[in-house]
This record gives structure tokens, C-alpha cells and sequence, in this order.
């Protein structure tokens, strides 16, 4: 079986929730020598961008989320390591930045900002991660405990990303709108969303999500 093959029948098993069929999937591309972040950002992304959709039309629930979820932590424990080498090769003499990242109020989906907070650190920065279904309150506060540079923020539900907005409101009647750089992704963002709810940037992907933070690094070690 092609490479593509693989991609098509990993995509149809996440999304029909077979865990072994997932698992021996993951293992098989690896063994073709395929880069685990394109096997996670290909079929793997997409399938869960798909089960988020099943979830919205009302034909998977809560627990097919979490099972699905469960699934990809489980491949991800085979994919990790390589991923971590493969961000390696991103990080540089730049400034080490640190980075806060948050699953919004009301989203319990951490895949892809797990994805990206595995290869920020893997890339040399600091991150924190305030975990899922998080309020502005709670980000302000690690705002003022932490000191980070940015914030990254995630949602895969078209539903819960509107309270991205909320967020940067939020910072700005605090007063940290100025200190912070906020930076959003998932699925249910685009660079249009970004730009209207007046974040500092967007990224489609983890690998992108690193470019933009090494980017801004090198602001700041010139500045």
C-alpha cells in the first residue's frame, strides 16, 4: 500500500474511531519513512476537523469527541519523539520566548494546541499551558503571574471561537492589550477571523504556528 493509500485509510479510521486501525496506520507510515508532522498535520488534522463537523451537524456527541481525542493522544505518543526531532531543526539563535496557550471557554478539544506547544518547546521557547474550556479571567491572571510574550489561543468549534474575541476585550480593559501579543489557530479561525477580532496573528498549522513565534522572536532580539 502507497503512502497515500495509508493517508485515506488513516483519515477513514480516526473518523470511523478504530484505535488499532489508527495506531497500525501510524506505524506503517513511519516505516515508509513519512515525517510523523506531515502524517498529524495530513489525514490526522482533517480527520478531526471532519469529527468537529459530525459534532456541530449533531451526528457524533460529546463522547465521540473524547474518544476520537483519545485516539490521537494515543498515536501521538508514537508520533511525539520524531516530532520533537523534526522541530529541532526549526529553533536558531533567536530569543527564547514564553508563550501561554489556551484551549477557549467553552472547547474541550487540546490536540492541536498540545501539537503546538510540543513543538514550540521542542523549538526552544517556554510554554504554559492553561489546558481547555478557558476564561478570559483565568488568561488575564496567568498574564500577570507569567509575563509571557504571547498568548496563544484555540478553538475547533465555530461556536467557541467568538470568545476569542471576548479575550482580547478583556485584555484590553485590563490594560494588557499593549503587553501581549495574542496569537489564535484551530480549525474554526481563519486569517480574515484573526484580523476582524484584532488578534496579532493566525497560523493554520503547528508547523506555521512555529514560523510566526520564531518570527517574532527575532523582533525582539533586534529591538
Amino acid at each position: 500500500m502507497g503512502v497515500e493509500e495509508l493517508f485515506d485509510k488513516l483519515y477513514s479510521c480516526l473518523v470511523d474511531l478504530d484505535k488499532d486501525c489508527v495506531l497500525d496506520n501510524v506505524q506503517k507510515l513511519l516505516e515508509k519513512g513519512v515525517k510523523a508532522i506531515d502524517i498529524v498535520l495530513g489525514p490526522m488534522s482533517k480527520a478531526m476537523e471532519k469529527i468537529g463537523r459530525l459534532y456541530e451537524e449533531g451526528e457524533y456527541f460529546i463522547a465521540e469527541l473524547m474518544e476520537a481525542a483519545d485516539i490521537f493522544k494515543e498515536a501521538m505518543k508514537i508520533l511525539e519523539p520524531r516530532l520533537r526531532m523534526e522541530a529541532k531543526s526549526m529553533a536558531s539563535g533567536r530569543k527564547r520566548l514564553k508563550i501561554i496557550l489556551a484551549t477557549v471557554k467553552g472547547d474541550i478539544h487540546d490536540i492541536g494546541k498540545t501539537l503546538v506547544g510540543v513543538m514550540l518547546q521542542a523549538a526552544g521557547h517556554e510554554v504554559i499551558d492553561l489546558g481547555v474550556d478557558v476564561d478570559a479571567e483565568k488568561i488575564i491572571d496567568a498574564i500577570k503571574k507569567y509575563k509571557p510574550q504571547i498568548i496563544g489561543l484555540s478553538a475547533l468549534l465555530s461556536t467557541t471561537a467568538r470568545y476569542m474575541r471576548v479575550i482580547i476585550e478583556e485584555l484590553e480593559k485590563n490594560g494588557l492589550r499593549g503587553k501581549v501579543k495574542v496569537l489564535v489557530g484551530g480549525a474554526a479561525t481563519t486569517s480574515e477571523f484573526a484580523e476582524k477580532i484584532g488578534a496579532g496573528g493566525w497560523a493554520p498549522n503547528a508547523i506555521e504556528a512555529v514560523k510566526l513565534v520564531n518570527k517574532i522572536a527575532e523582533e525582539y532580539r533586534d529591538a
